[in-house]
C-alpha cells in the first residue's frame, strides 16, 4: 500500500501511509483507538475507497471497488465482530454467498468435501452441522478464519481476533496461525495486545494518529518502545505501588450464599460470597464462563439467583424480593457490564442518548410533565465527553460510530460521573486501546481512593494485578481462593483458575 490518504469530513484517518507485508509472514498493525489502522484493512479489502494512493497485491498494480475484487485477489478478512448469521449452521455461513451450485443439497456436499480437507489440512476443527448460535467464541473464530480460506484467501485480515476469547483459546490460535503461516499464509493482525505482537509477529508497524510512526522486525523493538510509539509518550500499565491511597473501610456490599442455574440445569453459580468494603479494588480471576458473569449480572440485579442474600447499604435483598437495576441506581451502586454493545449502549442512539440511559428520569434531567431537558442533556455529555477523553467530541454522533475505546469510555463516564458508593466492571478494556487502558485504570484507582468500593471482572491476569487490592479466582462457579495482592503471582492465580491450591499456600 504506497502512500494511501482517506479523509471522512474534517478527519484524517489514513495520513500518506506507505505499508509493505512480506508474504508468508506474520505483520502486526498497532496502535490507538482512531489511529486509523481497521480504516487501513478496510481500503485493502474494498469496504472503503482511499482518497489517493495505490495497492499492489503480488506485484501487481491492483484495482480494488469492493470486497469480492479483495477475495478473489486472494484476501480475505476477519472482524472483531463476527458477521455470522446466528441461526444458519456453520457449513451454511460458509457457503453462503459462494455456493457452486444451484441445487442446495448438491452444493452442501462439494462444500463439505472441501471443508474436511481444509479442516484436517490447516487443524480448524468447526462443527460443520451445529447452528452458529450454538458454537462457543473460539469455534466462531475459527469459523471466521475457515471461512475466508474457503473463498482462497492466501492474505488474511485479522481485527482484534483475541478480543473475546479465553487465555486457552488464544493460544490455540496462535497455533493454527503459525500453521497458517508455515503452509505460506501472509497474516496481518491488527490487536491493542503488544505482548500478543512479540509472542507472534515477524515486523510490526505502528500507527499514531493516521500516519505510520514506526515500521521493524520484532527482534528489534519491545513492549515499551511499542507503547510509546503508540500514544507518543511513556505509559505505565503496571501497578502504582508508589499512589497513596485510603486503607479498606466499612463494608458497602456483602453477598452470601449465592447459587444459581441456567436452564439447561448447570449450575453457574455455586455458594458464592463476597465483601466489598469501601476504599478498594476487589479483582475476580477466572477463565471465562467459570460464573464471573453469572455473579457480575446478579450483584448489579440483572437475574435473580435461586438462593442467597444480597447487602447493598442499609437493604438486605433475598430471592423473593431482589435488587433491580433501577433500586441499585438509587442506593449508589453503578454497574459497567461486559458487553458493551449487548448491555451498555443502544447503538443507534447518539452518544448523549446512550450517555443518560438510567439517570433520564432524574430531576435534572426530566420535567415535572416528564419532558426530558435535551438540550441539559447534550450540554452534559459534551462536560462528560471532555472529562472522560472520549472521541470525537460530539455529542450527537451516533454511538455505534465511536471506536471500541471510546464507547468503554463513554459507558464508564456514564456510570461513574454520579460517583457511585459501589462500581462493579467487567472486562473494563477489552478491545481498549493502551493510552484508554492507562486512562481508565486511572479512573478506577480514583474511585477507590475517594472512599468508594469497585469490582473488577478482568480475562486478563495483567490487568487484576496493575488494579487489585485482593483477588478471587472464580472456578466452576465458586470462589476456589482469595489472595492479597502480594501475594499473587501469575503462577498462584493461574493454579486456582484450574483448581487446585497454589504450591505456597497448599
Amino acid at each position: 500500500m504506497d502512500r494511501i490518504n482517506k479523509r471522512f469530513g474534517a478527519v484524517q484517518a489514513n495520513k500518506d501511509v506507505t505499508l509493505t507485508v512480506a508474504p508468508a509472514t506474520v505483520h502486526g498493525i498497532v496502535g490507538e483507538n482512531g489511529a486509523g489502522k481497521s480504516t487501513l484493512m478496510s481500503i485493502l479489502y474494498g469496504f472503503y475507497h482511499a482518497d489517493s494512493g495505490s495497492i499492489s497485491v503480488e506485484g501487481k498494480t491492483a484495482q480494488i471497488t469492493g470486497s469480492r475484487e479483495a477475495i478473489a485477489l486472494g484476501i480475505g478478512m476477519v472482524h472483531q465482530h463476527f458477521m455470522l448469521v446466528e441461526p444458519l449452521s456453520a457449513l451454511d455461513n460458509i457457503m453462503l454467498g459462494a455456493e457452486p451450485d444451484w441445487r442446495l443439497q448438491p452444493a452442501r456436499a462439494q462444500v463439505r468435501s472441501k471443508l474436511e480437507a481444509l479442516m484436517q489440512d490447516t487443524g480448524l476443527q468447526v462443527r460443520l452441522d451445529t447452528p452458529v448460535e450454538e458454537l462457543p467464541v473460539g469455534e466462531r473464530q475459527r469459523l471466521e478464519i475457515l471461512k475466508a480460506l474457503y473463498r482462497g484467501a492466501r492474505i488474511l485480515i485479522l481485527d482484534e481476533p483475541t478480543a473475546v476469547l479465553t487465555p486457552q483459546e488464544t493460544e490455540a490460535l496462535f497455533v493454527t496461525l503459525r500453521h497458517l503461516r508455515s503452509q505460506g499464509t501472509t497474516i496481518l493482525l491488527i490487536t491493542h495486545k503488544l505482548k500478543e505482537i512479540l509472542a507472534l509477529c515477524d515486523v510490526v508497524t505502528v500507527m499514531r494518529a493516521g500516519a505510520v510512526v514506526l515500521d521493524c522486525n520484532i527482534a528489534d523493538t519491545s513492549i515499551d518502545k511499542l507503547a510509546e510509539a503508540m500514544v507518543g509518550r511513556r505509559v505505565n500499565l503496571g501497578r502504582d505501588a508508589s499512589a497513596s491511597r485510603a486503607r479498606a473501610g466499612e463494608p458497602l456490599l456483602t453477598a452470601e450464599g449465592l447459587r444459581w442455574q441456567d436452564v439447561m440445569g448447570v449450575v453457574r453459580l455455586a455458594d458464592v460470597s463476597l465483601t466489598l468494603r469501601a476504599g478498594e479494588i476487589v479483582g475476580i480471576a477466572g477463565v471465562s464462563g467459570n460464573g464471573q458473569s453469572e455473579l457480575l449480572e446478579a450483584l448489579a440485579g440483572m437475574h435473580v439467583p435461586d438462593q442467597g442474600r444480597l447487602k447493598l447499604g442499609s437493604e438486605t435483598f433475598a430471592p423473593g424480593r431482589w435488587l433491580d437495576p433501577a433500586r441499585a441506581r438509587s442506593l449508589g451502586l453503578a454497574h459497567v457490564p461486559e458487553d458493551r454493545h449487548r448491555c451498555g449502549l443502544v447503538l443507534p442512539f447518539e452518544a448523549w442518548e446512550s450517555a443518560v440511559l438510567g439517570h433520564q428520569t432524574l430531576g435534572r434531567f426530566s420535567s415535572a410533565w416528564g419532558w426530558m431537558k435535551q438540550a441539559l442533556m447534550r450540554n452534559d455529555t459534551a462536560k462528560m465527553m471532555e472529562q472522560y477523553d472520549v472521541r470525537p467530541r460530539n455529542p450527537q454522533l451516533r454511538s455505534s460510530k465511536f471506536s471500541g475505546g471510546n464507547q468503554q469510555k463513554l459507558v464508564l463516564a456514564r456510570e461513574a460521573i454520579v460517583a457511585p458508593k459501589v462500581l462493579l466492571v467487567g472486562q473494563p478494556t477489552r478491545g481498549v486501546d493502551i493510552g484508554a487502558i492507562e486512562f481508565i485504570h486511572g479512573r478506577l484507582r480514583a474511585m477507590r481512593d475517594a472512599g468508594g468500593a469497585v469490582l473488577v471482572v478482568s480475562s486478563e491476569l495483567d490487568e487484576i494485578l496493575a488494579l487489585a487490592d485482593r483477588v478471587l479466582v472464580m472456578d466452576r462457579g465458586r470462589i476456589a481462593g482469595e489472595l492479597p495482592i502480594e501475594d499473587c503471582t501469575e503462577q498462584a492465580l493461574g493454579c486456582l483458575m484450574a483448581g487446585v491450591a497454589p504450591p505456597e499456600i497448599a
